[in-house]
């Protein structure tokens, strides 16, 4: 049978619906030919383009049909082969492509051998460099022609990474020969070569119809061309602009010294047509389908708006009817999320139209995950075709925190996060284990433990008396977790670790902790596929691997698969990205995230081939990716009715529009808002009516009888400066909570160093050499980490030596500690005030002495005076009034003993408030000056019926209770 002289092109423009207006088109030719139809075949560029003109289908076939073959031609940017209608089962004498992630794997160690990298980093570059591998292959280039290229003129870091290139692209070859295997790119261009020469010797009697490829590979561009030949052959393009201006359309190859204009949306159509060995008068507009003479002049203003650059002069002297963008708005929203929440109600409002499709298309993952969330407030479940990261599902995440919490050594936050996981326990045993985990959180709060499991249960089995109430809560519920987690431990033990080994463990841990729910499901299933792929091919991997790079190995490769839900959205709304838009349309089409950076994407840098490499090269630029981002972006837009967006900030900074969106703005000269203002009602939506009255400073004012009668020495000054942070804490009993992996706060200080000097004092009698010792023992015993012990030990055995040295010289001097760390009370002025002193002195008078230890600085006098920091007085009272067990007498010296720096900045330092410029008042007055400031703050809160006002003095109050009090409603507004 002869080939056809001419070719047979068509172009389906941006105004129809691709897939729609080509099945009506194939129907039309051939749907009254008996099984013409379905002995046909149909090329597309990939598996979801042929579902794509599947589902066209099913909407015209009315009382059913059989569809064409459709044959997706493979893409191995997309790690996707071919169908089995050009790559049979038997394969023929072509081998077999290696698996892609096991390509990564080995690319991966020679690069490792080949410079000094961790595996994580290795893997990141393989990557890289496997996709430099397959343009250089799809574009029909060989290795050997990187080995003639001129390296001179290149800078020494380009001139290193191109030798570096050579050395692995040399070695590669052997290791495909020692598998028997041949890259996935290379595999499709035989398989391709092999197609066209099949149909050239003999063409099919069937007909065949290449729709919506355009990708300019040399192989593909050959078969198109000879399936455009073909007797019963067509190729149908997608978006073609025969209307652009002929001296444009020449422009876009560049000629004379003038580079091509790659970011162009007509570049890449241009491209292939020329190696299809055709021009454009050979392609003729598709005459099936749905027009509308509207979109169609639509069509011509967003041809006029992607003019190049040199025509964009034209604009001015373009009728308004070729300016005219009707049936597109456009609005720009104050931040993502009011973006994300605007989409959601544009497309509710959508849905309210009977029969009326709508679909949601944007490159930024993160603001389709946004919107997906903000639509099920209405119950719609919308497919987003994209699908999520593997690392953003549960599944994943469940590995990664596994990875997490055994090179972090199990501190605390990872591994709660590891025990709290949704997928951990699930099922009928999940409350039981949460009320465990539970327990360990409370009991963990605070600085972090010794590193390891055992850290872990060495600091439940550890601290005071207060502290082992909570611990001893969690200690039996632990032994349990602590067996599962222990294989997770020793696996990740030492150095020098084999990829598939700690994958395994990994593996193993994963299911002793979740059983078989962390393989089910969608990502389930990818996340199984995956590990079983790192573990068969691990030992083809990196050599060395480090534990500590297998939480950003993992993530890389888990950021790199898409799990996509199964059916069961909504019928009429569907959330795409810019590869599932691609032959997809709908009634109305949201195209979102108009911003620089995001659509289009900047190309990210190519780490191997320096941009002189690849012009030379002929391989493709890396800024010709904006030019398919502009195509998607046009092609959308032929929709009936589309909504463009942007934020104009994002979570860190202003943003820039979207270069296309200044494009259309410049030509139409402002593009015009929905009928809706979407950014209002974002922001409404969620608003509650302000209540009439202003907020008011709390003051619960409860009755005499509630109040307490109960006392500390300590609770006095937030009495007076903030008494509803002691009405809250005493009289609701409500405590805050320390972070877990808190930074040591000056309260564990305190708490330590007092049992510290504790111990020393009633076992070791304050015998000098001691203390440091015990300050060491204290931070060594293994209940806190390591780096703690760094950080505070030094200035802690320093101002140790200096309280020694001072107890000894107050010794000689004849005063005698008597009481250390003592508990006492009184009653007085009707109320039970207790105290504990941290030291009390007999002096060389026979008076007493009072002295509190401090970690930081000690109060101004000016504090103490005005009765913000009374403790050392009423320690005096109870003193005075017989509180303490054994202790008589006057109290007569008053001091806090800093262990601050002082003016030498030595540590350790005495302040006493009756002494200094501005003493409070003579020693001999003080207890009863602090004792009439009591007197005074009981009788207005505690015996009277005084509110508990919140924030009375704010430079001596503490933030522990803001959130409770509504500080922010009120503060600045209160008179």
């Amino acid at each position: 049978m002869a080939e056809r002289r001419g070719p047979t092109i068509w172009t389906i423009p941006a105004h129809k619906a691709f897939s729609d207006a080509l099945v009506t088109g194939i129907l039309a030719q051939f749907g009254g030919q008996g099984l013409a139809l379905a002995r046909g075949m149909i090329l597309v560029p990939n598996n979801r383009a042929g579902q794509a003109i599947r589902d066209a289908f099913v909407r015209q076939a009315e009382k059913g049909l059989l569809i064409p073959r459709l044959v997706a031609v493979g893409d191995p940017e997309l790690d996707e082969k071919a169908s089995v209608a050009i790559d049979p089962i038997d394969g023929g004498d072509i081998p077999p492509a290696i698996a892609p992630l096991e390509r990564q794997l080995i690319l991966a160690r020679l690069i490792q051998q080949a410079m000094p990298v961790d595996a994580a980093e290795a893997m990141r570059l393989a990557a890289d460099l496997g996709r430099t591998l397959d343009q250089l292959i799809i574009e029909e280039k060989s290795p050997r022609d990187l080995a003639d290229f001129d390296a001179g003129a290149l800078s020494s870091h380009w001139q290193s990474s191109l030798a570096l290139l050579s050395v692995i692209l040399s070695q590669w070859p052997e290791e495909l020969a020692r598998l028997g295997r041949i890259d996935l790119a290379e595999r499709r261009n035989r398989l391709l070569v092999r197609l066209e020469e099949r149909w050239r010797a003999t063409p099919p009697d069937h007909f065949v119809i290449a729709a919506g490829i355009s990708t300019t590979a040399p192989a593909v561009a050959r078969l198109l061309r000879r399936v455009a030949r073909l007797p019963k052959g067509q190729v149908v393009l997608a978006g073609l602009d025969l209307d652009m201006p002929a001296a444009d359309w020449d422009a876009l190859a560049g000629e004379d010294g003038v580079a091509a204009i790659e970011t162009h949306p007509q570049f890449h159509l241009r491209l292939l047509l020329d190696r299809m060995q055709a021009n454009r008068d050979d392609v003729s507009p598709w005459k099936w389908g749905s027009d509308a003479d509207a979109r169609a002049a639509r069509a011509r203003a967003i041809s006029h708006a992607f003019a190049p650059a040199e025509s964009t002069k034209d604009w001015i002297n373009l009728p308004p009817a070729q300016r005219n963008l009707s049936g597109v708005t456009a609005i720009s929203f104050a931040s993502p999320a009011e973006e994300a929440q605007g989409i959601a109600i544009a497309l509710r409002g959508a849905l309210e139209v009977s029969g009326q499709t709508a679909a949601l298309v944007t490159p930024d993952r993160d603001l389709a995950v946004r919107v997906s969330a903000h639509l099920e407030r209405w119950g719609i479940k919308a497919d987003d075709s994209a699908g999520l990261r593997l690392s953003a599902t549960p599944h994943g995440g469940l590995l990664l925190a596994l990875a997490e919490a055994a090179v972090q050594h199990f501190a605390p936050a990872a591994l709660l996060a590891l025990l709290k996981h949704p997928l951990v326990r699930a099922g009928d045993d999940r409350l039981v284990w949460l009320d465990g985990v539970r327990r360990l959180d409370r009991a963990l709060r605070g600085p972090r433990p010794g590193g390891g499991l055992e850290g872990i249960t060495r600091f439940l089995h550890g601290g005071d008396e207060r502290q082992q109430k909570v611990r001893s809560r969690a200690r039996d519920w632990w032994t349990g977790a602590h067996e599962l987690l222990r294989p997770l431990e020793a696996g990740f033990a030492g150095d020098g670790h084999a990829l598939a080994g700690l994958i395994a463990v990994l593996r193993e841990t994963a299911q002793s902790l979740c059983g078989d729910a962390v393989w089910a499901g969608e990502a389930g299933r990818a996340l199984s596929d995956l590990v079983a792929d790192l573990e068969a091919g691990g030992a083809s991997g990196p050599a060395r691997v480090d534990r500590h790079c297998l939480p950003q190995l993992l993530r890389h490769l888990m950021d790199g698969i898409s799990v996509r839900p199964g059916y069961g959205g909504h019928p009429r709304l569907f959330i795409w990205g810019l590869l599932e838009a691609k032959l997809q349309s709908a009634q109305f089409m949201v195209l979102a995230g108009l911003n620089e950076g995001v659509w289009p994407q900047l190309p990210s840098p190519d780490p191997w081939l320096a941009p002189r490499i690849r012009r030379e090269l002929g391989l493709p630029s890396l800024e010709r990716r904006i030019g398919l981002s502009a195509h998607d972006l046009a092609s959308a837009l032929g929709a009936p009715q589309v909504l463009m967006t942007r934020a104009r900030r994002d979570a860190r900074s202003p943003t820039i529009a979207s270069r296309f969106w200044l494009r259309l703005d410049t030509m139409t000269g402002g593009l015009a808002e929905p009928a809706l203002a979407y950014d209002a009602l974002a922001t409404a939506i969620d608003r509650h009516e302000r209540r009439p009255e202003r907020e008011k400073r709390p003051a619960p004012q409860p009755p005499l009888e509630d109040r307490s009668r109960v006392l500390n020495v300590t609770d006095v000054d937030t009495l007076r400066a903030d008494p509803f942070s002691f009405y809250a804490r005493t009289m609701l009993g409500l405590t805050e909570l320390d972070a877990v992996d808190a930074e040591p706060s000056p309260a564990w200080r305190g708490s330590m160093i007092h049992a510290v000097l504790e111990g020393w004092a009633k076992d070791d009698d304050y015998r000098p050499g001691q203390l440091v010792g015990r300050m060491e023992a204290a931070l060594s015993d293994g209940t806190f980490h390591p780096l703690i012990r760094a950080l505070w030990l030094p200035r802690l055995a320093e101002a140790a030596e200096w309280i020694e040295a001072r107890v000894a010289e107050l010794r000689a001097e004849g005063r005698v500690p008597i009481k250390a760390e003592v508990r006492g009370e009184i009653t007085r002025h009707g109320v039970t005030i207790k105290g504990r002193a941290d030291r009390i002195d007999r002096m060389a008078d026979g008076s007493l002495g009072i002295i509190d230890y401090k970690t930081g600085e000690a109060p101004s006098n000016r504090q103490v005076k005005d009765g913000f920091a009374p403790q050392l007085g009423l320690i005096g009272l109870i003193a005075e009034q017989g509180g303490f067990k054994d202790v008589t007498g006057r109290a007569g010296a008053f001091e806090y003993w800093s262990l601050a720096r002082d003016a030498n900045r030595s540590f350790g330092k005495i302040v006493s408030p009756v002494a200094g410029k501005a003493p409070v008042c003579a020693a001999d007055d003080f207890v009863a000056h602090m004792d009439a400031v009591f007197r005074e703050t009981v009788e207005h809160w505690l015996t009277g019926t005084a509110p508990f006002t919140a924030k009375l003095k704010p430079d001596y109050s503490y933030g522990s209770y803001d959130q409770l009090m509504r500080l922010e409603e009120w503060e600045g507004r209160d008179g």
